[in-house]
């Protein structure tokens, strides 16, 4: 039978009800009711839900502009550009509703990758070496969101994502793809077969096949390490880093194609 004390203070918020559930509740025959474990166990369940959520949205979202962006940009580079607003008030709204809080936050970060990639697919996708400072347009902005204490959870994948990019850019400068780069960017369509396989071959050289090996295995420790955590933002930006993996695979598989 549970003792109940009619006395006790009443919980007002859901802070003061996590406090309270580690704390032992009234007991019988000295056993230890089971509310505060259940709780317990619905808070740990939730917070697991949600570093899942964010962990293969941001997988989703890192693959997207790939997809999506990538031939809308190249029609319609001004419409791209002027997505990045309607990403960014969708977020904030979404940000404002408990239950979509989550979203809200995965897409505030999202935007600033869609940014980044519209301005540099739209008009300067034929210099790659400006490639990273762009698609870092928007550090600026995350960095005082962090200090602030906003959009954390968005904030770390698009950190993610932004280190991502950084690994894939120095296997292109340290193999020596940059020039295939520019002529993917310039050559007609026609071309882009030959220009790929030709990539191809200088992937497969020993220079090529160590870099790929050194740089895929930061990739992977860097992805998984977050994984340990129990921060929903660690776990997005998990989720942004390992996903770069997928996407950098489908030059490979593009170029043995072509």
């Amino acid at each position: 039978m549970l003792v109940l004390d009619p006395t006790a203070p009443q919980v007002k918020d859901v802070e003061t009800l996590q406090t309270s559930a580690q704390e032992p509740s009234a007991t019988v025959d000295g056993s230890q009711t089971h509310s505060s474990i259940d709780f317990t166990d619905l808070v740990a369940q939730k917070s697991k839900a949600d570093r899942l959520k964010a962990f293969a949205a941001s997988a989703f979202l890192v693959a997207v502009p790939v997809f999506i962006q990538a031939p809308l940009v190249r029609i319609l580079p001004e419409l791209s550009l002027a997505v990045t607003a309607l990403w960014l008030l969708l977020g904030w709204n979404w940000l404002k509703k408990p239950h979509l809080h989550l979203w809200g936050d995965l897409v505030v970060g999202f935007s600033w990758t869609w940014l980044a990639g519209a301005i540099y697919w739209g008009w300067f996708r034929w210099n790659p070496y400006v490639h990273l400072p762009i698609e870092a347009v928007g550090l600026p902005i995350v960095l005082i969101l962090m200090r602030y204490g906003k959009a954390k959870i968005g904030n770390y994948f698009y950190l993610g994502s932004l280190f991502g990019t950084a690994i894939t850019d120095i296997y292109f400068y340290c193999v020596g793809l940059i020039p295939y780069w520019r002529q993917l960017m310039v050559s007609p369509p026609t071309e882009a077969g030959q220009i790929l396989h030709s990539a191809l071959l200088r992937m497969e050289t020993y220079e090529g096949v160590g870099w790929a090996i050194v740089l895929l295995s930061l990739l992977i420790m860097l992805g998984t390490i977050p994984l340990r955590s129990r921060s929903t933002s660690w776990w997005a930006f998990g989720g942004a880093v390992l996903s770069t993996i997928l996407v950098d695979s489908l030059f490979f598989v593009a170029a043995v194609f072509a």
